[in-house]
C-alpha cells in the first residue's frame, strides 16, 4: 500500500510502499477513501522539519537542555548518536479519514466488515491506503454522508469539543476568531446550537465564505464598530479562538471583546501570555481546549477500547465525532464548501507544498484521495526490496522496528564483523519496518511476525516486540529450530518460562540469548575480572536512577509490559548473577507507597545467592534525571569496585586505587553481546549467557514481584522443577 511519510531531519515528504497492516485485537482494518490534511498541525511539523539543526535547536531550547544533560551523563558521542537517530525517525502524519472496514481483529465488536466509517486519531487515521483503527475512534457513516465529508470528522470533533467547553446556552453570542478550516466549522457548530455567531478574520475571502455558510462575519479592522451592536454593548458571551499564531494579539482581542465573566476558549495554537489586568477585571473564564475531547491521550480509551460511562462523560472524542457526522447528515454542517483540493495519494507531497505556501496557491480543505484497490489487500504479500543469493550461514529476521530496534539493536548489529544477511523485518504498522529496512538494508518488509517465525529461509530471529509477545514468540522460534535473540524479558509468566525450558530440552540445537548486554560491556568485563580471584562471597549494591514513567505507558501495564521489575529490573539481576558467579536462591522486596503516581517503581530487592553472596538492587523512579542512571558497588575479598554509569570504573585493592574513564562514549555492551551471539551460532559454541542464568534471572524477577505482594521472603524454585521434580 502507499503511505505518506515525513522526514524530520530535512523536511522531505514522500510516498512509500508499505506492507498492509493486520488488525490487532480490538481494532479494525479500514481501506481509506479520503484523508484530510491539517493545514495547522501538519504545516507546523513540516516547517519545523525543514529547519536546519541550529534553527531546530533555537526553536526548542527545552530539548537542547535535555541533550546537554544527557551528554554529561552518557558522553558526547553517545548523545549525538541518539539525537541524530531521533531526527532520522519519520513521522506518519494524518489523523482524520474515512473508508470501509475490510477486516476485524479479535474481540472487535460493534462493527462489521463492509461498514462505512469515519476514522480518527494520530498514529491511527494516517495518510495511508489502509489503516488499523481502534473501536472508540470509529464512527459509522450514514448513507447520506459522502466519504469526503466524513473525512473531516476528527477535525470537526476538535471544533465541537472547544465549543462544548464554553457551555453555551440558546441565543448566546459567540465570536469566532480565525476563519480557517477549524474556524469555519466552529461557526457552523455554534449556529446549529442556536447561538448568534460572528466570525472574524484578516482574509476577505474567508469572511465571505463564512457569510455564505450563514454566519455574520467581518474583517479584523471592522470588529470594533460591529461588536457593540451585535452584543448590545454587553460583550460576547463566548470567544472561541481558532486562529493559529504565536503572537498574543488573539488573546488580547478576546479579552477586550468578551463580556464580564464570559468565556474565552483557545482551540487553535496561539500565544498564551494572558494580560492579567484585562482578564482579572472581567473575571474571564479562560480554558485551553485539548484536542478532540475526553479520551484523547488515554490508552485505556483509545487503544484498549474502554469507553467512559455515558452518565458521567456525555461527550467523549468518539461521541464528538459521531455528533459531527450527525450535523452533516442533518444539513447543519456544510464541509463541501470548504474543500478546495483533492489530491491522489500518489502525489501526496504536493499537498505539503500547498499548505506550506510553496505553490502560492490559495487553499482551505485539502483531501488526499485513494483508489478502491481491493486486490492489494487480497494478495497482502511482504514487500520485496531486493533479492540476493545467501551463501551466508546466518539469515536474520527481526520482529519489531521501534525505537530500541532502530536506535540501539540494529546499529549494534551492523558493527558486528561476522557475515550474516538481514533478510526480513516486520512491525505491526509496517511503516516503521519499511524505514528500518531502507536504512539498514533488509531484503523484505512485512507486518506479520509469524510469517518470519515460520519462514524456513530465516534461521535466526531477533525479538524486539512488546514484552507480552516474547514468551510465545521465543517458544515458536525454538520449536521451528531458529536461533533467538530476545530483547528482555524472556517471558512475563512462569508458565511461559516453563514451556520455553521444556522446548529447549527437545530442540537443543538453536542458540537462545536475552539482551542482558551489561555483562558484555568493557567495564562490566573488567569488573568481573577484578573479582576473579576473590576467595569469598561478595556483597553488591546496584542503584538505578530509573526515571519516572507515566502510569499509562504500555510498560506499566502488567499484561503487556510486565511493569518495571519484570520488564527492566531483570537487567540488574543478571548483572548481580554475573559478578557473583552464582544463582539467586531467594528474594525479599519492599516498595515505597505508590500514592497514585507510581506502579511499584521505587523498590529495594534483597537477593541471596547460592554461594553466599548477597545483592541489593535499589530501583528508583523518584529521583532527578540529571543524576547518572546506574551505580554498582561490589565489596569482597579485601577489594572494592565502583562502576558509575559505564563511564568510570574505580577499584581499590591492597591500598592501590585505579580508575578507568570513558570520556566521550558510554558502552553498555550491546555490540559485544550481539557479536558473541553470532560467534556462538557460527562456531557451535556455548550460549553467550548460560541457559541457567537466563531462566534464574526471570525467576528472580517473578519472585521479587511476589515478595512485594506477600511481604515475605520468596524462595526461587530450582530449574529442575520444570521437569516435574525437585532436586
Amino acid at each position: 500500500m502507499k503511505q505518506l511519510l515525513q522526514n524530520m531531519k530535512n523536511g522531505t515528504t514522500e510516498v512509500k510502499d508499505i506492507p498492509i497492516p493486520r488488525p490487532a485485537q480490538g481494532m479494525a482494518l479500514v481501506q481509506t477513501a479520503y484523508s484530510l490534511v491539517s493545514a495547522g498541525t501538519e504545516k507546523m511539523l513540516v516547517e519545523f522539519a525543514e529547519k536546519n539543526i541550529f534553527e531546530k535547536a533555537a526553536s526548542r531550547p527545552d530539548l537542547v537542555k535535555q541533550v546537554l544533560d544527557k551528554a554529561k551523563r552518557e558522553g558526547a558521542l553517545t548523545t549525538l548518536e541518539s539525537a541524530f537517530h531521533r531526527l532520522d525517525q519519520p513521522l506518519y502524519p494524518g489523523y482524520s479519514s474515512s473508508g470501509t472496514i475490510i477486516a476485524l481483529g479479535d474481540g472487535m465488536t460493534g462493527f462489521q466488515v463492509g461498514d462505512r466509517v469515519a476514522c480518527g486519531g494520530g498514529k491511527y487515521a494516517v495518510h495511508a491506503e489502509y489503516c488499523t483503527i481502534p473501536k472508540n475512534l470509529l464512527v459509522k457513516i450514514p448513507a447520506e454522508v459522502h466519504f469526503e465529508e466524513a473525512a473531516f470528522a476528527t477535525l470537526g470533533s476538535v471544533a465541537i469539543h472547544g465549543f462544548r467547553l464554553a457551555a453555551p446556552q440558546l441565543n448566546d453570542t459567540v465570536l469566532v476568531i480565525g476563519l480557517g478550516l477549524l474556524g469555519l466549522m466552529t461557526i457552523q457548530v455554534a449556529l446549529a446550537a442556536g447561538c448568534h455567531v460572528l466570525g472574524l478574520d484578516i482574509s476577505q475571502d474567508r469572511v465571505k465564505l463564512a457569510k455564505e455558510l450563514g454566519a455574520n462575519a467581518c474583517l479584523r479592522t471592522e470588529i470594533e464598530s460591529l461588536s457593540n451592536p451585535f452584543t448590545k454593548s454587553r460583550g460576547f458571551d463566548h470567544v472561541l479562538i481558532c486562529a493559529g499564531s504565536k503572537d498574543n494579539d488573539s488573546i488580547e482581542l478576546a479579552g477586550q471583546l468578551c463580556r464580564d465573566r464570559g468565556n474565552v476558549i483557545a482551540i487553535g495554537a496561539v500565544g498564551l501570555d494572558i494580560p492579567r489586568k484585562l482578564y482579572y477585571e472581567k473575571e474571564i473564564n479562560f480554558r485551553v481546549s485539548r484536542s478532540y475531547g475526553p479520551g484523547r491521550y488515554d490508552t485505556e480509551y483509545e487503544e484498549k477500547g474502554h469507553d467512559y460511562p455515558l452518565g458521567f462523560v456525555r461527550w467523549t472524542e468518539g461521541r464528538n465525532m459521531e455528533s459531527f457526522i450527525d450535523l452533516i447528515a442533518s444539513g447543519k454542517m456544510n464541509v463541501k464548501k470548504l474543500i478546495t483540493h483533492r489530491i491522489p495519494i500518489e502525489d501526496g507531497q504536493k499537498a505539503y507544498e500547498l499548505i506550506t505556501g510553496k505553490t502560492g496557491e490559495r487553499f482551505l480543505g485539502v483531501l488526499l484521495e485513494y483508489q478502491n484497490n481491493t486486490e492489494a489487500y487480497q494478495q497482502n504479500k511482504p514487500i520485496q526490496l531486493s533479492h540476493r543469493n545467501h551463501p551466508l550461514a546466518i539469515t536474520i529476521g527481526v520482529l519489531g522496528a521501534g525505537n530500541y530496534a532502530t536506535a540501539t539493536f540494529l546499529p549494534a548489529l551492523k558493527k558486528c564483523t561476522k557475515p550474516f544477511c538481514l533478510l526480513s523485518i516486520a512491525s505491526g504498522s509496517g511503516s516503521s519496518a519499511r524505514h528500518a529496512a531502507d536504512k539498514f538494508g533488509f531484503e523484505k518488509v512485512d507486518t506479520s511476525g509469524n510469517a518470519i517465525l515460520d519462514d524456513p529461509a530465516v534461521n535466526t530471529v531477533a525479538l524486539l516486540t512488546r514484552h507480552h509477545l516474547h514468551g510465545s514468540q521465543v517458544l515458536r522460534a525454538i520449536q521451528n529450530g531458529k536461533n533467538v535473540y530476545c530483547e528482555k524479558p524472556l517471558a512475563l509468566t512462569i508458565e511461559e518460562l516453563e514451556c520455553i525450558y521444556q522446548a529447549i530440552q527437545i530442540h537443543s540445537e538453536p542458540i537462545l540469548t536475552v539482551g542482558y548486554n551489561r555483562r558484555f560491556s568493557p567495564m562490566g568485563k573488567k569488573l568481573y575480572e577484578f573479582f576473579s580471584d576473590c576467595p569469598e562471597p561478595v556483597a553488591m549494591h546496584y542503584t538505578i536512577n530509573a526515571g519516572y514513567i507515566q502510569p499509562n505507558h504500555w510498560t506499566q501495564d502488567p499484561a503487556i509490559g510486565g511493569r518495571r521489575i519484570i520488564g527492566e529490573c531483570c537487567h540488574f539481576i543478571d548483572m548481580l548473577q554475573f559478578i557473583s558467579r552464582s544463582h539467586p536462591t531467594s528474594v525479599y522486596s519492599i516498595a515505597l507507597p505508590d500514592n497514585g503516581r507510581y506502579n511499584q517503581d521505587n523498590v529495594s530487592l534483597q537477593i541471596k545467592f547460592d554461594n553466599g553472596s548477597i545483592g541489593t538492587i535499589s530501583y528508583l523512579a523518584n529521583g532527578d534525571k540529571s543524576y547518572p542512571k546506574e551505580r554498582f558497588e561490589v565489596f569482597g575479598g579485601g577489594k572494592i569496585a565502583v562502576l558509575n554509569d559505564f563511564r568510570t570504573l574505580e577499584t581499590w585493592d591492597k591500598g592501590n586505587h585505579h580508575q578507568i574513564k570513558s570520556i566521550l562514549r558510554q558502552d553498555k555492551g550491546h555490540s559485544a553481546s550481539l557479536q558473541m551471539f553470532i560467534n556462538a551460532i557460527l562456531e557451535g559454541s556455548k550460549w553467550p549467557i548460560p541457559m541457567e542464568d537466563l531462566f534464574y534471572t526471570s525467576l528472580a524477577s517473578f519472585a521479587a514481584v511476589k515478595s512485594i505482594q506477600e511481604n515475605d521472603v520468596i524462595s526461587i524454585p530450582n530449574l529442575s522443577s520444570f521437569n516435574g521434580h525437585e532436586e
